[in-house]
């Protein structure tokens, strides 16, 4: 780890830091809470993703969509209006829109092999952004003049590393780097996000391998065919299989870092709060 102890830690005129876990455990709520000190400089993953990697794509999803309304379209063709995405640290919606559910286009799907292919983008996507932190991290201190750094990772993570690979590219340029912490969860804590993903469930990403199982075994459960799924009624089924899926694969990468307890996290409402939970795992480790 690039910090060795707690008072390592606390003299560090860089801190610099990676919070991984599930979404919904405090990674943004941490984060804004830092960046809102004027000290931190904010690396939003996901906002990379959606804007350097990914932004083309939304733009011209939605473009699609507007094109077959006659109105909308004649304006387009004029280039009256134009069409992009509002995305910000707080509001995901254009990403996850575009990825989509695979299913019944009635009901808002789209084709699984097309929903595989916007899967595979966002991987790529993914990949790409984790190792654009070095970059930022530089970027933050040569242009800004920010020496701290937090860096505010995908839920999805786990999907596009190899914990156990020494030699993983991502996870050893993050752990070069950055301090890397896991936001860990309870039991109580997976319920809770599972009953909100009910209420409104949303696309994620997800390993291919899963994602192709899941699709054969929700066709051969429910006896249907593949444009015949309830989009909604799949994501919902596989949310709680992905979560007991992604829970080792954090464990496994929480040797590459340190781990924090997501209750405590929710205790955190200053920097000096953040700065002292993180000496005390490091006291700990």
């Amino acid at each position: 780890m690039i910090y060795k102890s707690a008072d390592d830690w606390r003299k560090a005129k860089q801190k610099k830091v990676l919070l991984f876990g599930m979404s919904g455990l405090g990674k943004t709520h941490l984060s804004n809470i830092l960046r809102g000190t004027g000290n931190w400089f904010h690396y939003s993953v996901d906002y990379r993703i959606g804007t350097r990697y990914m932004g083309e794509h939304i733009a011209d999803n939605a473009k699609t969509e507007a094109m077959k309304v006659p109105f909308l379209r004649e304006l387009l063709l004029s280039d009256s209006i134009y069409i992009g995405s509002n995305i910000t640290f707080n509001n995901l919606a254009p990403l996850s829109t575009y990825l989509g559910k695979p299913g019944n286009p009635d009901k808002g799907g789209v084709p699984f092999e097309e929903y595989m292919r916007r899967q595979c983008l966002h991987h790529d996507a993914e990949v790409a952004a984790m190792l654009d932190t070095v970059h930022f991290i530089n970027r933050a201190q040569s242009l800004y003049g920010y020496d701290n750094f937090i860096c505010d990772t995908s839920g999805s993570i786990c999907e596009v590393v190899d914990p156990e690979n020494p030699d993983d590219l991502v996870l050893k340029t993050l752990s070069e780097h950055t301090l890397m912490v896991w936001i860990k969860g309870t039991e109580a804590h997976t319920e809770e996000l599972i009953r909100r993903f009910d209420r409104a469930p949303k696309p994620m990403y997800y390993q291919a391998g899963f994602l192709n199982d899941r699709w054969a075994e929700y066709l051969a459960k429910e006896g249907c065919g593949p444009l015949e799924v309830d989009p909604d009624a799949f994501v919902r089924w596989t949310y709680a299989q992905a979560l007991a899926h992604r829970q080792p694969r954090y464990e496994a990468m929480a040797k590459w870092g340190l781990t924090v307890d997501a209750k405590d996290v929710g205790k955190v409402t200053s920097a000096s709060d953040f700065e002292a939970l993180i000496a005390d795992a490091l006291e700990h480790a």
